[in-house]
């Protein structure tokens, strides 16, 4: 088990040596591992030496100048500069607040961006604000959608997190497909299986093989091999909004996120994109109030009957009680992820 506090200081110091400034190397790092507090291991410190490749191959610029290509009072389009997503997106977010102070609501898509970690720490960041926030973002295509073969879309996922009062806050952050790509690099590091209606094969037929996607296999939309035409429908929505509205490349032109991949052909934007919004509150009713029927609405959904055994829910709920967790007992890392940090620490003459 690693402490959060261990890890935090040898992330910062990863992105400070490769050329982040200290503003951004911390925000970096709470970004990133904001995914391993909750429990979304595949998206945490797991990713670190994959951006470091990144950053070998020229892809990412680690002091990118963010700049506004376009903006409305309440509306913006952003140019990330090639920047690491983790800081891009936070930045973006706040732009996005700052302009529903003004407005009621804020509304930006981001070109020429990065992977940028969990959608749901970039939503968070409205929930002080007594604000409703929005992220999302397209990524790597390796989702086919209903009916089909090819690879098109990306596990694009969507983060919404809504303040409460008493009760912790709404926080729903998922993929838009079955599972997220990271859950399966998970099982290849555990060697184990996949669940059925996760992935197929390059002919269409169901796979547990995790490594299904190598061999040319593309993920499923949400829903899976039933139902997947919503998922379908929601990781569209993603991309267009993050991407086609921002100037993005979008659809089997976003950039892999693995180094060793090559750039696709004749891209049709800059980069990746992403979405990200703020709502005032008390645009709608008195924020107090809002907060307010948000305690009794959750209190009703989790004291609501359940199944033996069970309890039930509210999104937020599994990551809160994880980061709890986490905090006080450590994060434990697989073997193949503490090789990757070694090798980090050897690049840049770090201890870990």
């Amino acid at each position: 088990m690693f402490s959060y506090n261990h890890l935090f200081h040898f992330t910062e110091q990863v992105f400070l040596a490769m050329g982040c400034p200290e503003d951004d190397a911390r925000l970096a790092t709470e970004s990133l591992l904001a995914a391993d507090l909750r429990g979304v291991d595949s998206h945490g410190i797991a990713r670190l030496i994959g951006y470091v490749r990144l950053w070998d191959a020229g892809r990412i610029n680690a002091r990118p100048e963010i700049r506004i290509v376009h903006q409305t009072p309440s509306t913006a389009t952003i140019d990330g500069d090639a920047g690491l997503g983790l800081v891009v997106a936070p930045r973006v977010m706040d732009m996005a607040i700052q302009k529903a102070e003004i407005a009621g609501s804020g509304w930006i898509s981001v070109k020429n961006s990065n992977h940028f970690g969990i959608a749901g720490y970039h939503a968070m960041r409205a929930l002080p604000h007594n604000m409703i926030g929005w992220a999302m973002t397209n990524a790597s295509p390796l989702v086919s959608p209903t009916n089909g073969l090819d690879r098109l879309l990306g596990t694009n996922p969507i983060a919404i997190a809504i303040p409460a009062n008493e009760e912790p806050d709404f926080i729903l952050d998922m993929a838009t497909t079955t599972a997220a790509n990271g859950k399966l690099e998970v099982l290849q590091r555990k060697k184990q299986a996949a669940p059925i209606g996760w992935i197929q094969t390059k002919f269409g037929l169901d796979s547990t093989n995790p490594d299904e996607l190598k061999l040319g296999g593309a993920m499923l939309p949400l829903g899976g091999a039933s139902a997947s035409y919503k998922g379908y429908g929601l990781g569209s929505v993603v991309d267009i909004f993050s991407a086609v509205l921002s100037g993005a490349n979008y659809g089997p032109w976003v950039p892999p996120f693995v180094s060793f991949l090559p750039l696709p052909e004749n891209p049709v934007g800059e980069g990746i994109g992403h979405f990200l919004g703020a709502m005032r509150v008390d645009a709608f009713r008195p924020a107090d109030e809002f907060k307010a029927h948000m305690d009794n609405w959750i209190q009703t959904f989790r004291n609501s009957k359940a199944k033996p055994g069970e309890k039930v829910m509210i999104p937020g709920d599994p990551e809160r009680i994880t980061s709890e967790q986490r905090l006080q007992e450590g994060i434990h890392l697989l073997d193949p992820v503490i090789k990757d940090l070694e090798e980090l620490a050897k690049k840049f003459s770090l201890t870990f």
